[in-house]
């Protein structure tokens, strides 16, 4: 099995990474495969809605967004981590994640999702919120920890002190590893969902 998880923070070593670290710690310790890719700092622009990627199966800005494309498609699950920017993910993350998951046609049915926060003060459970909509429109599990996954600190240092975020973090993982196994038995023995391929798209015409 593997997890991917993306660090959103500009800062390698930061406080989303200090959280990130403790549950690969834990994948590692259940025989999880782990990728951490650095996210934050990159030159990630936002969505056009330009509709190429329906045509090219790829987004068109060839970038860290498509070499991610392919590691999610082979992962079971994904951790998506981010710092909060005036109560919300920061643009990065959330330009990376519109593009990685509106280009990608490949079917997230059952592939568990994770979001995570790192925040000095407040601010964590809003962007907690948005980041999970990604897994809830995708049919993507999301998986539960003791309390909101989220870490406090100004710098690493801090979030090393925040025991209760570090918990959380590690009971995360557990949990994840749990869920990735169920739902690869239940895969065996029962198969994936029904999927319809035709997507209803509901829409008024004018005038009404």
């Amino acid at each position: 099995m593997k997890v991917l998880l993306l660090n959103g923070s500009p800062h390698p070593r930061g406080c989303t990474y200090t959280a990130l670290a403790e549950m690969i710690g834990i994948f590692e310790k259940s025989g999880v495969q782990t990728e951490l890719i650095q996210l934050g700092g990159k030159d990630i622009r936002g969505c056009v809605g330009c509709g190429r990627c329906g045509q090219l199966g790829r987004c068109a800005f060839d970038d860290l967004v498509n070499e991610t494309a392919e590691k999610f498609r082979e992962a079971d699950g994904l951790v998506v981590g981010s710092p909060v920017y005036y109560g919300s993910p920061n643009g990065t993350v959330l330009s990376f994640m519109d593009r990685l998951f509106y280009s990608t046609s490949f079917d997230k049915t059952m592939k568990v999702g994770a979001a995570v926060v790192s925040c000095r003060r407040a601010g964590n459970t809003a962007s907690f919120d948005v980041l999970n909509k990604y897994f809830s429109i995708s049919s993507m599990p999301i998986a539960s920890s003791s309390y909101w996954n989220n870490i406090h600190g100004f710098t690493a240092e801090d979030a090393k002190k925040d025991l209760e975020g570090l918990q959380v973090m590690r009971v995360l993982a557990r949990n994840m590893v749990f869920l990735m196994r169920s739902i690869a038995l239940g895969r065996e023995a029962f198969g994936l969902p029904e999927r319809e391929d035709k997507h209803a798209f509901t829409s008024f015409p004018d005038g009404l």
